[in-house]
């Protein structure tokens, strides 16, 4: 009797060809975004914000 293939959905229930799916459609979504001026901005304030937060770490 052959065995049963386990699903690659790394563990979230959802079928690897939804996930594939919903990539393809935020994928285009989130390059425009950082690729804006708001994006761009936003950005900048997010990574200055890691850098202030390790600082305080060490």
């Amino acid at each position: 009797m052959p065995r049963k293939k386990k699903p690659n959905d790394h563990g979230t229930g959802i079928p690897y060809h939804e996930v594939e799916a919903l990539a393809r459609v935020l994928l285009p979504e989130i390059q425009a975004f950082f690729e804006s001026e708001k994006g761009q901005r936003e950005f900048a304030d997010w990574k200055a914000q890691q850098q202030t937060e390790q600082q305080k770490q060490v």
